[in-house]
């Protein structure tokens, strides 16, 4: 499928989560197994040259396309979660949002030192978490090689906040 094709799959919803913002819900993408075939397919020859040994999702729409995506290349899936919902000992890292802060947390032992992690997300907006989990990751000890997410909205400038490469499946300039 070509990047338009892709596209026709993402519904724009207006005004959500709250007036004047366009929110790109893949939700219609993930329901058509032959457009989400597609678009795993096409994260997975952009992820694969970074050479990760393990990928990472960030809570929650992260984990839908990283988990089925490691599982495709035959990597491990590690979460990045919301404080308290992981057992065991965890990491977390607090990051500032917008208006306020935020935190996320992986489990302690998800990953041995020096291994190589992408981490993935649906979409890249203004990259504070992004850049909030691949901070995390080289707290535990990760070499991060890139990030990827399925969308970016390009001109909020979150892959400015990025020291990695980024790799987007689909970008939308407006």
């Amino acid at each position: 499928m070509t990047e338009s094709e892709l596209k026709r799959h993402i519904r724009g919803i207006p005004d959500f989560p709250k007036p004047g913002i366009l929110f790109y819900d893949i939700s219609t993408l993930l329901r058509n197994a032959q457009a989400w075939k597609a678009a795993m397919s096409a994260m997975a020859a952009r992820v694969t040259p970074h050479r990760p040994q393990v990928l990472a999702g960030i809570e929650s729409r992260g984990f839908l396309l990283a988990a089925p995506l490691a599982l495709e290349l035959g990597l491990g899936f590690i979460m990045l979660r919301k404080p308290r919902k992981l057992p065991g000992e965890t990491i977390g890292l607090d990051y500032a949002l917008e208006y306020g802060t935020d935190r996320i947390e992986m489990q302690a032992d998800a990953i041995t030192p020096g291994q190589r992690v992408v981490l993935l997300d649906d979409l890249l907006a203004t990259g504070g978490t992004m850049a909030a989990g691949v901070a995390l990751l080289r707290q535990a000890g990760a070499e991060v090689p890139a990030v990827a997410t399925m969308l970016e909205l390009t001109f909020l400038g979150g892959r400015r906040r990025l020291d990695v490469p980024v790799e987007t499946l689909l970008a939308y300039d407006e």
